[in-house]
């Protein structure tokens, strides 16, 4: 099965100014464990996930002051939509997390999670995000 028939594609996409708490909220209101964060002032993209929020919380930093340009990953590992599953996976392991934006040249297509891949391995149904 390749990427594009396995990732969301409706993407979460906030800002580098939304503060930590709204990313948050925002991640919670859709039930999905990150966000794409586009910086109109930067070349490319980056994101935000549910560890970047923990990393942050832990440390006891103010979720209603911090930015999430100061906690996202701007070296983000892209996948492209016809890679299969099990390519998804292994970079996946070999970088150590859980979310892969898919891109098509510099358009977001789309985000894998390794909740899509299990889904996939499975052979469960997709499940809309809420």
């Amino acid at each position: 099965m390749r990427v594009r028939e396995a990732m969301s594609s409706e993407v979460l996409v906030v800002g580098p100014e939304h503060t930590l708490r709204q990313a948050a909220q925002m991640m919670a209101d859709r039930n999905v464990g990150s966000a794409v964060v586009v910086d109109p002032e930067s070349e490319g993209i980056g994101i935000m996930t549910e560890r970047d929020l923990l990393r942050a919380v832990g440390t006891g930093l103010d979720v209603d002051v911090e930015r999430t340009a100061a906690h996202l990953t701007w070296d983000v590992v892209y996948a492209g939509p016809d890679w299969t599953v099990d390519e998804a996976a292994a970079a996946m392991a070999r970088g150590g997390f859980r979310h892969l934006v898919v891109l098509e040249e510099s358009e977001v297509l789309g985000v894998i999670s390794v909740r899509d891949i299990v889904r996939i391995w499975a052979g469960r149904p997709a499940v809309a995000p809420i």
